[in-house]
């Protein structure tokens, strides 16, 4: 028997979608929450899964064409494939979830967070034939944010294993086949978006018909293309998150060539617009200049290769696009921390009392938000597509800190309202959890001002690169005893690096020089502005 299957209702206020790909063909066999279309709306791209199992007769639409909800999408005939049983409700009572016992499900790589497009396999936590229950960890995956556990949505016997240890993967990748247990079903059909049946009930790989979305291709980047503008006034295929991106980063999404699947811009593609764009405005025409390919080094010396970690990769990239997007300008100056380092002594056990470690950092941290109120360019971030300044009325401070997977900076939330305790309570906490990789992305996410300190590295003055899209840095080197003249007589006194990088686009010179003078005097009274902070 042969039925109609219409695109469902998208969320509330949602009228109409545009279809950015088609995940099957005609003669296909799908099951019950099989994706076979992906849709755009004003708020993201959606899978869309059917609610009936068989073979595709007729797909009515394709991609690029506008649909509503009720219009007709795909023809399905009934054929008795696997999961029709699954087409009821979630809440039939219990002694119906076994019925199927003989199918098995494909779960797939969670939605992972905003901009995290994928992540790698750290470990895989089970085995082939382990009964695992709700909420067990399955594997571990690293993104460029933290290492984070993947807890499985479905109780049963794991079939299969479809990742193994430096695998990089994608949300809707297909992690395991299990077969579910007693009372599994209902969870199953609660999150269709990961945990989806198919016909295969023991296959080692993911079968050709698998609902996860086509790998998009990477431009490597001796094949960074420039285009020349949307054709003829054309849509633009990317998502709003790219869109946003495209938008944070000065680029022109109509000027950017999609490499995704039917020319689907993704983030990669922005950012190498962005690597061409500082060239063509200096009168380059446009031209970017790629890494150059490496030599056989073998004939050398013996030489090792290793494959870079999911943060070093994200941060490599990262620190390129802010390098190549921010016009950089660095001030450097040195403090006197003589009077600082004593108040730091004279509290450190009142706030050892309170579970935190009372460091120059965590004093940074008060005086530079004090700073930021008093100078609020150094808050803001720039719209180039737009032609605004965007000033943050918030003060969110982050701090670089090296681990054994690479550089993370947790972020102080809120600096502004929280007591020097608090902050140094806080810090000492993200630290202990960047270095065990226990870092949730949230804990990494809305910094405004970064701070990041090489000074028990014997480190003096240097250049840390900006954060986009923050507008500054600091930079703290270690502080040495020197002889400073001091009202005439010569002293030692504890002196410290600094150093602020800036975007010269919103800061300029001599605002910068203001911050940095102000802040200045507030390390070396630290007393007379973290009273009234």
């Amino acid at each position: 028997m042969a039925s109609e299957f219409k695109l469902p209702p998208l969320g509330d206020n949602i009228e109409e979608a545009q279809v950015v790909s088609v995940m099957v063909a005609e003669g296909d066999d799908v099951a019950v929450e099989h994706e076979i279309i992906e849709v755009e709306t004003d708020k993201a791209v959606t899978p869309v899964p059917v609610d009936v199992a068989g073979r595709i007769t007729k797909i009515h639409i394709g991609e690029g064409d506008t649909v509503k909800p009720g219009d007709l999408i795909a023809t399905i005939e009934s054929n008795g494939a696997p999961g029709n049983e699954s087409a009821a409700p979630a809440e039939d009572t219990a002694p119906a979830a076994p019925a199927p016992s003989g199918d098995a499900v494909e779960f797939g790589l969670p939605f992972m967070g905003d901009g995290i497009d994928e992540a790698q396999v750290v470990s895989v936590m089970v085995s082939v034939g382990d009964a695992v229950d709700v909420e067990a960890e399955i594997v571990e995956v690293e993104t460029d944010k933290a290492v984070t556990p993947v807890p499985i949505d479905v109780a049963g016997t794991i079939q299969a294993i479809h990742v193994g240890e430096g695998d990089t993967v994608k949300p809707g990748t297909p992690l395991v086949t299990i077969t579910p247990g007693s009372g599994a079903a209902g969870k199953a059909a609660s999150q269709p978006a990961t945990a989806t049946p198919t016909p295969a009930p023991a296959a080692p790989a993911a079968t050709p018909s698998a609902p996860a979305a086509p790998a998009q291709p990477q431009s490597p980047p001796a094949q960074v293309s420039v285009a020349s503008g949307a054709p003829d006034g054309g849509p633009v295929f990317a998502a709003p998150n790219v869109r946003k991106f495209a938008r944070e980063v000065g680029v022109d999404i109509t000027r950017v060539t999609g490499t995704g699947p039917g020319g689907r811009i993704t983030q990669d593609d922005v950012k190498a617009r962005a690597r061409t764009q500082p060239a063509a405005a200096a009168g380059g025409g446009g031209v970017s200049i790629a890494d150059a390919p490496l030599p056989d080094f073998t004939g050398q010396g013996e030489v090792e290769a290793t494959k870079m970690s999911m943060i070093a990769k994200k941060t490599a990239e990262h620190m390129a696009l802010c390098w190549a997007t921010i016009p950089h300008v660095t001030l450097h100056d040195t403090v006197d921390v003589t009077d600082l380092e004593e108040f730091r002594q004279s509290q450190r056990k009142r706030v050892e009392k309170a579970g935190g470690k009372l460091t120059v950092t965590a004093i940074l941290v008060k005086l530079i938000t004090s700073a930021l109120k008093e100078f609020p360019i150094v808050n803001a971030s720039i719209d180039t597509a737009n032609q605004q300044i965007i000033y943050k009325k918030y003060y969110h401070i982050g701090v670089a800190a090296d681990t054994p997977r690479g550089l993370v900076v947790p972020v102080i939330r809120d600096a502004d309202q929280q007591s020097l305790t608090n902050v140094s309570v806080q810090l000492g906490e993200m630290a202990a959890k960047a270095r065990d990789g226990k870092l949730a992305i949230e804990d990494m996410q809305g910094a405004t001002f970064t701070i990041t300190n090489l000074g028990g590295m014997g480190i003096g003055h240097f250049t840390p690169i900006v954060n986009h899209p923050e507008a500054a840095i600091l930079g703290v080197g270690r502080a040495v005893p020197t002889p400073v003249y001091v009202d005439g007589q010569l002293q030692q006194r504890l002196m410290m690096p600094l150093s602020l990088s800036f975007d010269h686009r919103l800061v300029n010179g001599a605002d910068g020089a203001r911050f940095m003078q102000w802040l200045k005097r507030a390390v070396e009274q630290p007393l007379s502005v973290l009273i009234d902070a």
